[in-house]
């Protein structure tokens, strides 16, 4: 293999290894906090008063807990009983206690 194929080789290899390290920077830009969206024990991290982490929210739609969605379609989730997703905590649906 001549020098000029390794070189090539080696461009290549780093480009790709370049291209999946950057991927995940990038899907996860496209993510946004939405908050009354999560169904119980399915919310992402902090929920709140009363939770810790993640899977740690008591009921449906807790307002204070939040969920990573697509960015631009937490105001546009259709829920149940007319409830809206929300980029800031709710005071709707929180456990009681």
């Amino acid at each position: 293999m001549s020098h000029t194929m390794k070189t090539l080789a080696v461009a290549g290899s780093l480009a790709t290894a370049l291209a999946a390290f950057a991927a995940p920077a990038s899907a996860q830009e496209a993510k946004e906090k939405c908050f009354g969206v999560a169904m119980a024990g399915q919310n992402d991290c902090a929920a709140g008063p009363g939770t810790t982490c993640a899977g740690t929210s008591k009921v449906d739609y807790q307002g204070n807990s939040w969920k990573l969605v697509p960015a631009g379609t937490c105001t546009t989730m259709e829920l149940p009983d007319g409830r809206m997703g929300s980029l800031e905590a709710l005071d709707r649906d929180l456990p009681q206690g």
